[in-house]
């Protein structure tokens, strides 16, 4: 009875082994190389190269300043010969009909001359749709025929885990491949752009990879290549990729609009830990915490209130106050969006339409030509040189505003306005509310004092 039973249970081992066998023979083959995956895709990825010609040397040194920045694997840059600034990175062609290719701004810098190098070695000049430097992304368009174009993912979907492929062209080595996982996503807070959502990746960048191509499995594009964060611009695993969501959103409006003109909500945000969530009786650390809005701001106009937290915007769950920053900053001015808001445990939804930045400048210049721009504090000191001095203490000057241009600076102490003292702020603006053409002040400036002449129409 028992050697029936042994042959049957031995004759099952033997399928089992054998099925196993054929599955992992399988599974190895398919998974040992990415070559399938990447072969069609390759000649999307090109090498980009930026020339600018710089007479004076003091601009010649700050371009290269811009350019090696502290993150970004600096592009490769070519030490200046005869006053010429070379810069190589890559780039990555996303629309083969229209010749269209990404890259990040920082590789080609305001360059007058660009030269795209594609994978059969034919060179085109570049011609520029559009940067845009706060997201770090540019737009570069080619005529050329037979193009391959790099289908662009869905980097939402992208998971801690991942596998990915980077290429580009470090040290100038064309189509040169790394490999490696998602380290994580959704990085910020780091410094190296105005807008951050990075992807860090262990697949080793080096310099020379900026505006090269992140890809996943799928052999789509999910991310453009951007920074390390490594001592001496060495590669040691930390690379970090701007998302395709992120890079099409600022690819469509440079296609359509030639720039990227973001619309202003007007809040200060700030992300919520376990005891402000406890402080707000929230059950939940998700959202972001509004800190401040600025007068007749949209935000404002809404009815938007300090305290106010965002869970959402147009639908979209928000986890922190980088995902306001980066979702707002990606929508054009005049976009109406809903912002979905807990207001002491009650769920409210507010209408906005975001605003240029630079009309309510103007609105606000308008309202104040003579002190826009000027940080102000009401100031009342005994000076071993002066005396008792009241006046109001200048803290800080915006640039290139009226009162910058007519050399007011911080530390100055403003002690007459057309010739009346002025004690505080409120009579300071009084007079400067009557005032048509200029105002005239005087200021103590070290041990001395001197007539300044601000001009509305400087």
């Amino acid at each position: 009875m028992r050697k029936p039973q042994s042959v049957c249970v031995g004759f099952f081992l033997f399928i089992f082994s054998s099925l196993f066998s054929l599955c992992f023979s399988a599974s190895t083959s398919i998974e040992t190389s990415i070559a399938p995956m990447l072969k069609p895709i390759l000649p999307a990825i090109v090498n980009v190269r930026a020339q600018v010609k710089v007479t004076d040397i003091n601009t010649l040194r700050q371009l290269q300043k811009q350019q090696q920045g502290n993150d970004h694997p600096d592009n490769g840059l070519n030490p200046p010969v005869s006053g010429t600034l070379v810069s190589m990175g890559s780039g990555v062609i996303v629309d083969a009909k229209n010749g269209y290719i990404i890259t990040n701004a920082h590789v080609i810098n305001e360059a007058p001359t660009i030269t795209v190098t594609l994978s059969d070695g034919r060179h085109f000049a570049a011609k520029v749709i559009g940067v845009d430097k706060p997201s770090d992304i540019a737009l570069l368009q080619i005529k050329a025929k037979n193009l391959t174009a790099l289908p662009i993912g869905d980097s939402n979907q992208v998971k801690v885990g991942d596998f990915v492929a980077a290429v580009g062209n470090p040290f100038g080595l064309n189509q040169t491949v790394t490999s490696g996982i998602v380290s994580a996503i959704g990085r910020t807070n780091l410094g190296i752009e105005n807008y951050e959502n990075f992807i860090q990746t262990d697949a080793p960048i080096n310099s020379g990879n900026s505006g090269g191509a992140l890809i996943n499995m799928e052999g789509q594009l999910v991310g453009i290549n951007t920074a390390i964060l490594a001592p001496n611009q060495g590669s040691v695993g930390i690379g970090f990729a701007i998302p395709a969501n992120m890079v099409k959103s600022v690819m469509n409006q440079l296609i359509q609009y030639g720039d990227v003109k973001r619309g202003v909500l007007g809040v200060g945000a700030q992300d919520i830990t376990p005891d402000l969530a406890n402080a707000f009786n929230l059950s939940m650390t998700n959202g972001a915490a509004i800190t401040q809005v600025l007068p007749g701001s949209p935000a404002d106009q809404a009815g938007i209130k300090v305290g106010d937290i965002i869970t959402a915007v147009n639908g979209t769950p928000v986890k922190n106050a980088s995902d306001v920053v980066n979702t707002i900053g990606f929508l054009r001015v005049d976009s109406k969006i809903n912002i979905s808001l807990l207001r002491q445990d009650k769920s409210i939804t507010a209408n906005v339409t975001l605003s240029d930045p630079k009309k309510r400048q103007l609105s606000i210049q308008e309202q104040d030509p003579f002190l826009y721009g000027v940080g102000l504090k009401d100031f009342d000191q005994l000076s071993p040189i002066h005396g008792n001095v009241q006046g109001i203490l200048v803290v800080s000057v915006e640039e290139d505003s009226n009162a910058w241009h007519a050399d007011l600076r911080p530390g100055d102490v403003i002690t007459s306005a057309n010739q009346q003292p002025v004690k505080s702020i409120a009579e300071l603006k009084a007079i400067a509310a009557k005032a048509k053409k200029v105002l005239l002040i005087n200021v103590l400036r070290g041990p001395g004092a001197v007539f300044l002449v601000i001009d509305k129409e400087s």
